[in-house]
């Protein structure tokens, strides 16, 4: 089974995913953000580095997805490869720091690879405000986060409520703004209980 665990930058993604791997026993796939060779250089110079950064990302979700394929285990994903695609690749394009050329060729890829794989069977969305996004990542202190704006983050929480009003799979959405999952056990519960629902019938 695959779980991906969906929202936008600072709503918790990690955090979460490794608590719920913890819990129940599933074998987690975090997203390629501290290694990643292009990240420091994207948010310096977006237009330049988009295409490269985006592939990278493909590739490194394509490859998480041969081995979801592969696994007998319960895996959650950090992060999916449908969010590359719907969200932050249609955010570069529209903002104009990707070709036409640039993206006509990544969808190629996409297309190609999601030929190949299956979407997640659950995917879980933790929906956060631009205010909370912008303490937690304000909180963590990526030095390389440090020059998001206000605006990319609010065009990026407008494609993710437009994107999963549409999405057809089997969707779990979470109110995230006012939970503290991590420091307090009634709020993980809360969210763990409406992951038994959905995965079991059990409430």
């Amino acid at each position: 089974m695959h779980i991906g665990i969906a929202g936008n930058i600072g709503c918790g993604k990690t955090t979460l995913t490794k608590m719920l791997a913890e819990h129940y026993g599933w074998t987690p796939k975090y997203e390629a953000v501290t290694y990643n060779p292009y990240l420091e250089d994207y948010y310096k110079d977006i237009e330049r580095w988009s295409y490269n950064l985006e592939t990278y990302f493909l590739a490194q979700r394509f490859q998480d997805l041969l081995d979801i394929a592969k696994s007998n285990d319960v895996i959650i994903q950090d992060r999916t490869i449908l969010e590359g695609v719907h969200i932050f690749v249609a955010n570069n394009k529209a903002m104009g720091n990707l070709s036409d050329r640039d993206f006509a060729t990544y969808m190629q890829l996409f297309n190609l690879m999601m030929s190949m794989v299956n979407e997640p069977d659950l995917l879980i969305y933790l929906r956060t405000s631009v205010p909370t996004l912008v303490a937690q990542i304000q909180k963590r202190g990526r030095e390389y986060e440090k020059g998001i704006s206000i605006e990319y983050l609010s065009n990026l929480n407008e494609r993710y409520e437009s994107w999963i009003a549409d999405y057809k799979g089997k969707v779990l959405i979470i109110e995230a703004d006012e939970l503290d999952y991590e420091h307090r056990p009634e709020d993980f519960a809360m969210i763990t209980d409406k992951i038994d629902a959905q995965l079991y019938g059990l409430f």
